[in-house]
């Protein structure tokens, strides 16, 4: 087991433009208290390995997440930059996916030694110390290259925005998605006319239309992919329904769990009946089955690649309105300027030169699935004329997020505490309402806790308890 390398600071990094320092523990509870295994997985992709090779005059360091399909997309859009910007030469490096990239971001940002720009997940912005190791955006350099708030989902560009100024730049949201496969949902008598499925808006609705696809579909599969194993996935379809349902977690001001076990009980005995009424098969693996005939699966939009690449007759709407409300699990990808204690000159103009083009040019990014933040995308033909994607732009409008809390966000804190006790009742190891009393007590725990990046709090010994 190798212990994650800390640069040498005498036990206190991030001094600069007078803001509190954050010594060794407190980073690493703040990530979870982390030790991996091997390396970071850091890896240059991308012709901007070489930096100023060109001859360029200013330099951008890009740290990112992106892999796989996602990746190949990044590095084209890149490279379109390079060639409209030639003065600018773009060291993109792919760090591993998860907790890994977020803690080799917070030691380079606390140790002064961050890269101009950098993406996150936007949930996790709020328990990254904003102000600390994250600096704002430029608004008025933003707006000089083209790009403004009106551009944006509002409810969106308010998650990027904390104490009045803002830390993320929105390239996309990525949502939870009903996929299912026209073929047999035409046999099943559940495809309009206009060839998509039929609109389902309450439980009742739903299970009809699992209990006829499933005389429909090929023996030997499931109904539909649940992921019924993966606390990830579990939990964002909890956010999704508790959602839909008008549940909420904490007040205002953040003070007080208002967490309702009953709502919370209903969308896990939704989830576990999928189970006990036979159209799941526990652990089997999802995308295989519907890619073999399986009539739906629960997947996120990073899939239509996938899918599409099989040539699959399918489609893929936002995951039913069951409880009456519009509402599917959102996150989004966003870029962040990781702090430097000397930001600021043309490297720092071109950081968010690089960004806004990105953020302008997402026509290449929604081919891997994903809604463009920057909403003049989707107004254009070539985005309408996607498919399925413009069946479920509509997310972009019926956001259920993690509440905006230092503990949430992509593999946070909230989801590895409360993911693990979704599994154990969607699986049946224990009951839902029991699961539902166990979630407040959670939330209770960490809302009164303190967070370990703020610069100020006394370090903890690991991850929260």
């Amino acid at each position: 087991m190798v212990v994650i390398g800390l640069p040498s600071t005498n036990g206190q990094m991030g001094q600069g433009m007078g803001r509190p320092g954050l010594n060794r523990r407190q980073l690493l509870a703040g990530i979870g208290g982390l030790t991996v295994a091997g390396s970071f997985g850091f890896a240059a992709l991308g012709t901007g390995a070489d930096a100023l090779a060109s001859g360029a005059d200013t330099r951008v360091r890009y740290w990112n997440l992106f892999s796989g399909g996602d990746g190949a997309n990044m590095i084209t859009m890149l490279d379109s930059f390079r060639k409209d910007n030639p003065g600018i030469d773009v060291k993109d490096s792919t760090l591993q996916w998860g907790n890994p990239f977020y803690t080799k971001l917070a030691m380079a940002a606390a140790g002064n030694r961050a890269p101009e720009l950098g993406v996150m997940h936007l949930g996790r912005v709020t328990g990254f110390s904003p102000g600390r190791l994250l600096d704002p955006w430029d608004l008025g350099l933003l707006a000089e290259y083209g790009v403004n708030e009106a551009d944006f989902n509002p409810a969106l560009w308010k998650r990027a925005v904390i104490d009045g100024k803002l830390y993320a730049l929105p390239l996309d949201i990525h949502v939870q998605l009903c996929f299912y496969r026209k073929d047999v949902l035409k046999k099943a008598d559940l495809l309009g006319d206009d060839g998509r499925m039929v609109p389902v808006t309450s439980t009742t609705e739903w299970f009809d239309a699992l209990k006829k696809a499933k005389k429909a579909q090929k023996k030997g599969l499931q109904t539909i992919g649940l992921w019924t194993n993966d606390q990830n996935f579990q939990w964002w379809f909890f956010v999704t329904f508790y959602t839909q349902l008008g549940g909420t977690w904490f007040n205002a001001a953040n003070t007080e769990v208002t967490f309702d076990t009953d709502k919370a009980t209903q969308v896990l005995e939704f989830l576990r009946r999928h189970v006990t009424d036979g159209y799941v098969i526990p652990g089997a693996p999802t995308g295989e089955q519907f890619v073999n005939g399986a009539p739906f699966t629960w997947e996120g939009n990073w899939s239509v690649p996938v899918f599409s690449g099989a040539g699959l007759d399918y489609g893929a709407m936002p995951l039913p309105p069951v409880f009456g409300r519009q509402a599917t699990h959102a996150e989004s990808h966003a870029f962040v300027l990781p702090h430097q204690a000397g930001r600021g000159g043309a490297a720092n103009e071109a950081a968010h030169r690089l960004a806004a083009y990105v953020v302008k040019h997402a026509q290449q990014w929604a081919a891997g699935g994903h809604i463009p933040a920057y909403t003049p995308t989707l107004s254009t033909d070539a985005y309408k004329n996607l498919s399925p994607q413009n069946e479920y732009v509509s997310a972009m409008d019926h956001q259920a997020t993690e509440p905006k809390v230092w503990f949430a966000g992509s593999t946070g804190v909230l989801a590895q505490d409360l993911g693990p006790v979704v599994v154990s009742s969607t699986t049946g190891s224990a009951k839902p309402d029991a699961v539902a009393r166990r979630m407040k007590s959670r939330l209770t725990t960490l809302l009164a806790s303190k967070n370990p990046m703020d610069g100020t709090t006394a370090a903890q010994g690991g991850a929260v308890a």
